[in-house]
């Protein structure tokens, strides 16, 4: 008899593995570049989904290189999704090649060029910063999914409708708290142009020491500029980012403050990349409301 429960034992034990394996084969993999895309993705596919992010908290996707081990995490996807508009502007010939073998898809694909902000011959790349837009994300990627793994698109499309629904809350809650900030105060400065589709969205003047990628180059003109706008305006405070170095924004205050206008760091925004895993800011949700509340706590 115990022999008999012995076994048994070690049949039930083969059978737990043999499900866990299956269940994890089951699973798409799944592999993003930012974490806004791999946050949306699991909140769209939820346990159907795998999902690898090639870049973390405090990683600038404009100057990010893939490294061999991100070459065979690609490899060995079966869906690889990235932002587009050359937002990841080194790895763009890896994705062109790696999609005429298989499923690669830039989530801004489908947001027509109306609701994209020109600069010069490319678009800005940071839709997130739109929360609108990037429910229209949100939707390509169901789509995406719904195409990938037909058997559950059901659930792939119910997913997207409750996660989607919190979207259009946060993108109202958004609006109401700009609000918050006298007009003649809604100029945001920070390190480089990340925030024309924040701006645009929600009716405030946006200003960057770089241009919209920062491998761009700025000049002491620039700074001029920007110091001039600053006095004129009665500007309080100037805000750094996570993923850009904050030498040149504490620079522009050092000047600002050498001319006798009192000028302040409001905080840290969280920019190319989102916060740390496991934080609120480590979710697109937390993100955004840690960056609204940063701006308007130090502005209005």
């Amino acid at each position: 008899m115990k022999k008999f429960l012995q076994i048994a034992k070690r049949i039930g034990l083969l059978l737990s593995l043999s499900a866990v394996s299956f269940s994890a084969q089951a699973q798409l993999q799944v592999v993003v570049t930012t974490g806004m895309i791999a946050d949306l993705a699991r909140n769209i596919g939820g346990d159907n989904l795998k999902v690898t992010a090639l870049m973390g908290s405090g990683v600038d996707p404009h100057l990010y290189k893939a490294t061999q081990g991100d070459l065979r995490r690609l490899s060995r996807a079966d869906l690889i999704l990235y932002n587009g508009l050359h937002l990841e502007g080194k790895m763009q010939d890896i994705f062109e090649k790696m999609a005429r073998k298989k499923a690669v898809f830039a989530v801004s694909d489908k947001i027509p060029e109306e609701n994209l902000i020109q600069h010069g011959k490319v678009h800005d790349p940071h839709i997130w910063f739109n929360v609108q837009l990037w429910i229209e994300a949100g939707k390509r990627i169901t789509e995406i999914l719904s195409q990938q793994d037909p058997k559950h698109a059901q659930i792939y499309q119910q997913r997207s409708q409750a996660y989607l629904k919190q979207l259009q809350e946060l993108n109202s809650w958004v609006h109401q708290q700009i609000e918050l900030i006298p007009q003649q105060k809604r100029i945001l400065i920070t390190a480089h142009d990340a925030f024309n589709y924040f701006g645009h969205a929600y009716g405030i003047k946006v200003m960057g020491l770089q241009g919209i990628s920062t491998a761009a180059e700025f000049g002491l003109q620039d700074v001029k500029y920007l110091k001039d706008v600053i006095v004129a305006n009665k500007i309080s405070a100037v805000f750094v980012e996570s993923s850009v170095s904050p030498k040149f924004i504490q620079s522009l205050v050092a000047g600002v403050k050498a001319e006798g206008h009192e000028l302040k760091i409001g905080g840290e925004l969280f920019s190319d990349a989102m916060g740390i895993k496991g934080t609120p800011e480590g979710t697109y949700i937390g993100m955004v409301k840690h960056n609204v509340h940063t701006i308007v706590e130090a502005l209005k």
